[in-house]
């Protein structure tokens, strides 16, 4: 099979697209003819050797990918024979392999596609989106609410978007560039701008009849400048959600700073709150199958950016360079 593997950690030309030997699964593991791979942004830090989450670096060369969809065609000791010849998808969480023909998964981890569902879609709910359905435990969002989505182009940001319509919020959705604009507004934002614009801020004004702090909801991918200025815009008694940070870091709110504003920043991820669903047993599956579940309904359709698995360098280097648009997977 072909597969990416990385001999040495710096920049993304050290991908290489190689002849390698099939896996063949252990004990209690499937082996999945891969149709999609997902590619995250942890994926371009750990090639470069920053380890983020990673206990310790992987023994090169390896295979870097962590999200996998395709059919399984072999089966480990001790697996259900049903599991042969069914589409699948999986998070193999920080085991590497994913950017190949062909993937070992541990039974455990596999989610059988239903009938419909595209496998890069899936790619994109089964980390991407349960990512999302994390943040939404936060959000209580309803009608009432005029949602300001930063990176709303993203992975992330664009099934932000699509739930806030969905559940009939004012929707203000911030890109990088005129096609992430465009591709926003194809999503159903109410208002839709180019954060780039010297001027944004005020153009949301205006699409809000010139009301001064009008927002309810923040949903935050890029800190920064962006976000304080999109903090700006938000009401007495407004959310500010954090969920990522690409625009430079993390936004930095005194106790004064938020008084005076008064509104109310999270960081989601980082909350007691979530520390403690995350350690429930199953928990992270559970968001899984609702990520899942909100695709093959139509309520949610991931925007997916596909790019030849032989051009996986092509695609960090796009990520890297903010030039994707929705989730970023490769296709053999």
């Amino acid at each position: 099979m072909h597969a990416i593997r990385l001999h040495a950690f710096g920049p993304a030309e050290n991908l290489a697209y190689e002849r390698v030997a099939d896996p063949e699964p252990a004990p209690g593991q499937v082996r999945v003819v891969v149709a999609a791979a997902g590619v995250h942004v942890l994926d371009t830090a750990l090639r470069q050797g920053e380890l983020g989450p990673y206990p310790e670096p992987p023994q090169l060369p390896t295979i870097p990918g962590r999200e996998v969809a395709g059919t399984v065609d072999a089966l480990g000791e001790g697996v259900d024979q049903r599991w042969l010849g069914r589409r699948v998808v999986a998070h193999l969480g920080l085991a590497p392999g994913g950017y190949a023909e062909k993937a070992v998964v541990a039974v455990e981890k596999l989610h059988e596609l239903p009938d419909g569902l595209r496998e890069d879609h899936a790619i994109a709910m089964i980390g991407t989106g349960r990512t999302t359905m994390a943040v939404l435990r936060f959000s209580d969002l309803t009608a009432d609410d005029v949602a300001i989505v930063t990176a709303a182009a993203g992975g992330i940001g664009s099934l932000l978007v699509q739930h806030a319509k969905n559940v009939g919020a004012t929707v203000i959705g911030l890109a990088g560039g005129p096609e992430k604009v465009a591709r926003v507004r194809e999503l159903g934002a109410d208002v839709a701008v180019d954060y780039t614009a010297d001027d944004w801020t005020a153009q949301v004004r205006a699409a809000l009849g010139g009301r001064e702090r009008a927002a309810t909801a923040l949903f935050d991918a890029v800190g920064g400048d962006v976000a304080r200025d999109a903090v700006g815009l938000l009401a007495p008694g407004g959310r500010h959600l954090v969920y990522g940070w690409s625009g430079g870091g993390p936004l930095k709110l005194t106790a004064e700073e938020l008084a005076e504003l008064g509104v109310t920043s999270l960081s989601v991820l980082e909350t007691a709150e979530w520390r403690a669903f995350v350690s429930r047993p199953g928990a992270v599956r559970e968001l899984e199958e609702k990520a899942m579940a909100e695709a093959a309904s139509g309520r949610l359709v991931p925007l997916v950016h596909r790019f030849p698995l032989a051009e996986a360098a092509r695609a960090h280097t796009a990520l890297e360079t903010r030039g994707t648009i929705g989730k970023v997977v490769l296709v053999p």
